[in-house]
């Protein structure tokens, strides 16, 4: 062999681990990080998330947070299983209040979901409704803090401003519940009547951030849930419902927490 074809080749046999090492650190728990679907409860939108998404997107991972329809459970459901049908690696997904409903559907059948992680979120049993295990446990205030505006074909539900932050979020600042009240998304009450059909959470490993002083999902009602649901659960004394909002590094930490157990 030619001297310079003889040194090509050496050069070419040095590079070849230096090309592979890039895929081969794909392995093991040095592995991409999964997607992170962030669902969103009733009274709220995707901003709802804004802090949460700001903490996992700094430590690297792909985070979606879609828009949930606030329509009907099935729908809603069928929906954010469409958005999971988009993302061909591992996904955790995680609800938020009744997004919690949605995303115990929207699992069913997604391999690729490999944890479920509820904050503050319904977990319900095949044949349960949000409005079931409000009512379960005593404590919450929404039933005499809502209120309904008819629309072409339903009833949508909102939460009275001037009874929001006692509600929903007080241990948040009242200039800033006052914005969120104002902007809230209201949700349908055919939505939150719902029974639940599929319950994703019995083969799928659980987390659960509780929040402990919630006057919109009783705490007990919380930690009912995440009992028998199997769940890791860690809670935080004096967080209300927007848990998400006043405790963004909890939520963010309890989804990584996931993604480590689950690799």
């Amino acid at each position: 062999m030619p001297k310079r074809l003889l040194l090509a080749a050496v050069a070419l046999a040095a590079m070849v681990p230096a090309m592979t090492t890039p895929a081969s650190a794909t392995t093991g728990h040095h592995a991409a990080k999964p997607t992170v679907i962030l669902v969103h409860g009733a009274f709220a939108d995707a901003s709802s998330w804004t802090k949460v998404v700001a903490r996992l997107q700094a430590a690297g991972y792909p985070v979606i947070a879609p828009a949930n329809p606030l329509r009907d459970l099935q729908g809603d459901s069928d929906y954010v299983s469409s958005v999971i049908s988009t993302v061909p690696g591992p996904v955790i997904l995680v609800g938020h209040s009744y997004g919690g409903s949605v995303i115990s559907s929207a699992a069913d059948g997604h391999a690729n979901v490999k944890a479920l992680v509820y904050v503050a979120g319904y977990v319900p049993e095949v044949g349960e409704s949000a409005l079931d295990l409000t009512g379960r446990f005593p404590g919450s205030q929404l039933p005499t803090s809502l209120l309904t505006r008819d629309y072409p074909g339903g009833t949508d539900v909102y939460v009275d401003p001037a009874k929001f932050r006692a509600a929903v979020a007080a241990d948040l600042p009242a200039r800033d519940t006052a914005l969120i009240a104002a902007t809230q998304r209201p949700v349908s009450y055919a939505a939150l009547d719902a029974k639940a059909t599929v319950s994703a959470w019995k083969k799928i490993p659980s987390w659960y951030l509780v929040a402990g002083a919630d006057q919109a999902i009783p705490t007990a009602a919380q930690k009912f849930m995440a009992k028998r649901a199997g769940a890791h659960t860690s809670e935080i004394k004096g967080a209300s419902h927007l848990v998400l909002v006043s405790h963004a590094d909890a939520a963010a930490d309890l989804v990584t927490a996931a993604d480590r157990a689950t690799r």
